[in-house]
């Protein structure tokens, strides 16, 4: 490796997918930072092998994706508060032989409903789907935008009711749980209608349905898939058929990059930005006619 660049990267299996790369050098060109980021397919079982081979060669940093956030905050000597209360890192960074985590996938969430999207999230009613990493990772920040109620639904109830309880009992939480009802449900069990509903289950990476009654939407409600593009597709016209705004997450893509961007590099790029641009890149592809097959 050079000795000019630093240099940073999305490790992840499968990662090919990933856009990341495309959203870190335009944040980089855009605050003239010099660094630059490639994808890192690491194998199943040797994450950690695959992360100290990245740092030996001279890697200041890296994103986590499916399916080692829970391993990335294992392998971390020091965390931050919002990696500690996921249990899961999706952001570390390497300096002087020791690994910092950092969990940005909430904040991230947040900001694209909030800012991008502008939906307000204080005083409304929202469905969490799923308990895996990707719940975990933002239940913590949705918690604090202050809504009404969040219920955690997923197929395997008790793995919801862990998650909510490690919420529930953080004492750093204890104000916000004064104002807002948190608990877990059986997702085939759920009846009661929400303003939001985020899908953080792995149906649209594994390009399965998710059955899930429609009564869980209020009329105009925001369906929400944290996949992006054609793997959001599913949700996305279940969500418009039953009378919902469906958002994938390509926002929250941009916003938590924005986040550990700002970790990394000390400056923070502009997120709102470079979202638009990837948005338009994304309907040109859409707009492209097909090759016959």
């Amino acid at each position: 490796m050079s000795g000019h660049m630093d240099h940073y990267g999305v490790v992840g299996n499968p990662v090919e997918h990933s856009r990341s790369p495309a959203i870190h050098a335009r944040f980089a060109e855009l605050t003239g930072q010099a660094m630059d980021y490639c994808k890192l397919l690491a194998p199943l079982d040797h994450f950690a092998q695959a992360l100290q081979q990245w740092i030996d060669s001279g890697g200041r940093g890296c994103n986590v994706t499916v399916p080692f956030k829970f391993e990335a905050f294992r392998l971390a000597d020091t965390a931050t508060d919002r990696a500690q209360l996921a249990q899961a890192a999706n952001t570390l960074k390497f300096d002087a032989g020791r690994i910092e985590a950092d969990n940005t996938d909430g904040i991230g969430l947040v900001n694209d409903i909030q800012n991008n999207a502008g939906v307000p999230l204080a005083g409304r009613d929202l469905l969490l789907l799923g308990a895996g990493g990707a719940a975990a990772g933002v239940l913590g920040p949705l918690l604090a935008a202050r809504p009404r109620r969040i219920v955690v639904a997923n197929r395997t109830q008790a793995r919801a009711a862990l998650l909510v309880a490690r919420h529930a009992s953080h004492p750093s939480l204890q104000n916000l749980l004064q104002k807002t009802e948190l608990m877990a449900q059986d997702l085939q069990g759920l009846q009661a209608d929400f303003d939001v509903v985020v899908n953080a289950t792995a149906s649209s990476l594994g390009g399965a349905a998710l059955t899930l009654d429609p009564c869980v939407l209020k009329p105009g409600a925001l369906a929400y898939d944290m996949m992006y593009g054609p793997a959001a597709q599913g949700f996305a016209d279940w969500a418009r058929a039953h009378g919902a705004v469906p958002r994938d997450g390509l926002g929250m893509l941009v916003e938590q990059a924005a986040e550990s961007f700002l970790f990394w590099r000390g400056v923070r790029p502009p997120s709102a930005q470079v979202l638009l641009e990837m948005q338009q890149q994304q309907q040109q592809q859409q707009q492209q006619p097909k090759a016959p097959a």
